[in-house]
């Protein structure tokens, strides 16, 4: 209980600086409470018969596709289909959004209204695992899951031997092009297509925007985005591919990005503006901004996508074009590394065992149900994490997806201190952008305040 009320109190700051930090987003929700099933009242087994009611809430994030263009509308089906087995466990769904719903939940955290379960990603549930907001669900993997699904998955669900994270889909992030621009320009031959790996240098991609620039006057050649935390990943790839560069180092303990090859690819970044190869305005655009630019055809390169994102915007897009996935482009021509999208389940500890237990039952039947959990993948338009289910999807952009796990790399939100590291990332970027600092100023600066954080919380643990 003590590090519970210890990790509200961190929760609270954290709330506190995120909505000085976090852009107004869409805050609205979808709220439902799905009655369970009365369908199999006469069959449930005895020992289900004589179970006692019980009643969670399950918070969720966009992370199936919407059914009908309807938010929530096949949460609704899973919980059913659920409630068909468990009767007995009522399940309320609300639906949260990535703009709003980070803060939603540093609010809820803090005033002891967290939800029972949720479905995220690392960057914030391992966050919580550590301030002892949440139960363990090491009871929950058998040997059989566990031996399927690679210890670098399993790295980034748990702290220390507490896995906290229940690691359902994934796939690498990336970037994307508009393939529709190149072709109608005659510049094909200009992207890495022809190549199985996709691989592609630095100045490939240079060659590759300027024939945009050139060829294609009114579309924007590529984009960027610094003005809040969604999407950072995309960011911090991009610079770190290009400058040939980690962002932390292997053991997580200090930023690695500072380095003079990432600082030469910020200030190409900003000067790339000023020559009209890159969208103006990076500094106060949102991912989702730059994504939208390129849902609707006006840029040629985005640099945050996956086989996720790509499924989840193809009702989104204002104009039909081919989207086709690529990996970042590399200083010197050596393989990308690619930070993985992870998503997965957890369940807080709200200090009642029956809600745990129960949430733990939902977790379990939407990952590993037999007719559910490859249907519920797919929904995603995710990658299993389990190295035996492959093959979901017959094609093209699927296939290379899976192919390019070769090239995931671990990411940094496991760090101690990942929850401030990145509250300093986009300022600083902003800095460079907006001409008040040099590349190597910004990301020295980043450093310098990012090790700080990491120190003050490995300090915290002990």
């Amino acid at each position: 209980m003590k590090a519970m009320k210890k990790g509200l109190m961190s929760i609270v700051g954290v709330a506190l600086l995120g909505t000085q930090l976090v852009a107004c987003g869409n805050t609205n929700t979808a709220n439902s409470a799905v009655t369970p099933s009365n369908a199999d009242k006469t069959e449930p087994a005895a020992t289900e018969a004589a179970a006692k009611p019980v009643e969670i809430t399950w918070w969720n994030f966009p992370s199936f596709q919407a059914l009908d263009g309807e938010v929530g509308k096949y949460e609704k089906e899973i919980i059913a289909a659920f409630n068909e087995k468990n009767p007995e466990i009522k399940v309320n769904l609300e639906m949260i959004t990535f703009e709003g719903g980070p803060e939603k939940l540093n609010v809820a955290i803090a005033s002891n209204t967290a939800p029972d379960v949720i479905y995220d990603a690392p960057g914030r549930i391992i966050d919580w695992g550590k301030k002892g907001l949440l139960a363990p669900l090491n009871d929950m993997v058998t040997d059989e899951v566990k031996n399927d699904i690679s210890e670098a998955f399993w790295k980034q669900s748990s702290v220390g031997d507490n896995i906290f994270m229940y690691p359902i889909n994934t796939a690498p992030f990336m970037m994307a092009v508009n393939k529709s621009i190149f072709e109608k320009i005659g510049a094909l031959d200009l992207l890495p297509l022809d190549k199985e790996d996709r691989t592609w240098t630095f100045e490939e991609y240079k060659k590759a925007l300027a024939a945009v620039k050139e060829k294609a006057p009114d579309v924007i050649p590529t984009g960027f985005f610094a003005k809040s935390q969604a999407g950072d990943q995309g960011t911090r790839a991009y610079l770190a591919n290009l400058g040939v560069s980690r962002f932390l180092n292997e053991d997580n303990s200090a930023v690695a990005i500072n380095t003079d090859n990432a600082a030469k690819a910020l200030d190409w970044i900003v000067q790339a503006t000023k020559d009209k190869l890159s969208v103006s305005g990076a500094a106060s655009l949102a991912a989702a901004d730059v994504n939208d630019l390129f849902l609707q055809g006006k840029l040629a390169f985005t640099l945050n996508y996956s086989a996720v994102l790509k499924a989840q915007n193809v009702s989104k897009k204002m104009v039909q074009f081919e989207d086709v996935l690529l990996p970042f482009p590399t200083l010197d021509g050596s393989e990308p590394k690619l930070e993985p999208y992870l998503g997965g389940m957890a369940v807080f500890n709200n200090g009642d065992e029956a809600k745990i237990a129960a949430s733990k039952k939902l977790i379990d039947f939407i990952a590993n149900d037999p007719v559910w959990g490859k249907k519920n993948l797919i929904q995603t338009g995710g990658l299993s994490v389990r190295n035996s289910i492959t093959g979901l999807y017959d094609d093209a952009e699927y296939k290379y997806a899976e192919y390019a796990r070769k090239f995931t790399t671990d990411a940094p939100t496991i760090a101690d201190g990942y929850a401030d590291i990145r509250t300093f990332w986009f300022p600083e970027l902003q800095r460079a952008l907006t001409g008040g600092a040099t590349g190597k100023e910004a990301l020295d600066s980043f450093a310098t305040k990012a090790n700080e954080a990491i120190t003050k919380a490995k300090a915290a643990l002990k």
